[in-house]
């Protein structure tokens, strides 16, 4: 009897000791990182934007470690510098899913860096969450792509909307309008976003054209686009045309009725302070500005935070345009996680399809493509400004939100000229 008792004994504690050295990988597989992976612009002409991104999602991973990481595990990113060139980005992101092995993967910043990792993300059957994508997925139709950008299920339209319905709110209304637009992804995206409103609005186009992304000398364009006198003009460009444009526009005494629409660069504060006076005028889109009503829960503690360390870390000083959305970005990505309580790509994406996320920019609620279910993209003007100093652009006057209505916080100056 004790002998069988032995043997029981024995083999109950052979079993529990298989069982606990069966039960160590698993436990050490709970507690590994989840890792993040994205390539970001870090240098080239959209560094100065990527850095300003990362820096916000960086304060979130930092904050969610604090509080004990996702799932119990710590967040860890996983990320390369795409230098701003579209050519890089394939390479990335097929090193960061099939060596590097990351549990979710996100697209960089901006539409040139985010059109070519999708073919390989959705080869993988990954959920894609993207920043700053203008209709990147229109073609591909992906049904795990979701847009971090407030241009909402019309995304092409969106960017210029605001411009023309404030140009044909005017009286006398405008009657022709001139477009130029960079040849690269954003641009003509936008551009013909652009080109449908016109339409809608009956203007008549007398110029349309697209120059090489390379350029670096905008006067010629600028001064065919004056000899055609239109009462509009909407340039679709990227950061460091953009200034040129400004620039140009200026030393032409160029002045049209209204000017600008979708101009990337002009959100950040390098450019604001280069550019100075010669912005008053100018209308542009933007996503997030000091107003009031901007200010949701978590915002103004972010950007404490975010403020603080900008400086030290040589990114935009005030963060407006990149970091609330970069915060935002990585909120969604953690909610869902949580949401999901685990990483199925398939789980993730259905639970993003039929949620409503809080985060530093609002409630987010995407639309069967994967953006927004409303477009939130402002036109501001540029009004009021003195010389190159940064601190003035805290100040919501400098930048007043002329649509949407709910958001409005200033009238616009019209015609342009009067503005300068």
């Amino acid at each position: 009897m004790n002998y069988v008792k032995s043997k029981i004994f024995a083999g109950t504690a052979a079993v529990l000791a298989a069982c606990a050295v069966l039960a160590v990988p698993a436990t050490a597989q709970d507690k590994t990182p989840i890792k993040i992976g994205f390539g970001m612009a870090l240098t080239g002409p959209l560094g100065a934007n990527g850095k300003s991104a990362l820096l916000a999602m960086e304060i979130w991973r930092e904050e969610v470690n604090a509080k004990g990481g996702l799932l119990g595990r710590q967040v860890e990113f996983v990320n390369y510098d795409d230098q701003s060139n579209p050519s890089t980005v394939p390479g990335i992101y097929t090193k960061l899913i099939d060596v590097d092995k990351v549990d979710i993967v996100m697209g960089g910043y901006a539409t040139n860096m985010i059109a070519p990792a999708l073919p390989i993300v959705m080869r993988k059957k990954m959920l894609f969450p993207s920043l700053y994508g203008l209709g990147v997925n229109e073609t591909f139709k992906y049904d795990r792509h979701f847009a971090m950008i407030p241009s909402g299920p019309e995304p092409t339209i969106a960017f210029t909307k605001g411009f023309f319905d404030t140009a044909m709110a005017q009286n006398p209304k405008p009657t022709t309008v001139a477009m130029v637009a960079a040849d690269a992804e954003f641009s003509k995206n936008a551009c013909d976003g652009a080109r449908q409103n016109a339409k809608a609005a009956k203007l008549k186009v007398v110029y349309d054209k697209s120059y090489p992304p390379a350029t670096t000398d905008f006067a010629p364009i600028v001064r065919s686009v004056q000899a055609t006198n239109p009462d509009l003009f909407v340039i679709c460009s990227y950061p460091l045309d953009s200034v040129g444009m400004v620039q140009a526009v200026n030393e032409a005494g160029f002045k049209p009725k209204m000017i600008g629409g979708a101009m990337v660069g002009l959100q950040s504060t390098v450019f604001k302070t280069k550019l100075g006076d010669k912005l008053n005028g100018f209308m542009n889109y933007d996503f997030w500005l000091p107003a009031k009503p901007l200010m949701f829960e978590g915002t103004e503690a972010f950007l404490k935070k975010y403020q603080e360390r900008a400086v030290k870390e040589g990114v935009d000083p005030l963060g407006y345009y990149m970091g609330p959305f970069g915060y935002a970005y990585v909120q969604v990505i953690g909610q869902a996680i949580q949401g999901t309580k685990g990483l199925d790509q398939a789980k993730l994406a259905e639970y993003m399809h039929k949620t409503t996320f809080k985060t530093v920019v609002g409630d987010i609620k995407y639309a069967a493509n994967g953006e927004w279910a409303k477009s939130r993209v402002f036109q501001a003007q540029f009004q009021g400004i003195k010389g190159n100093g940064a601190d003035q652009f805290k100040n919501p006057s400098t930048e007043v939100i002329i649509t949407p209505a709910e958001y409005k916080s200033g009238k616009v100056i019209y015609p342009y000229e009067k503005a300068k």
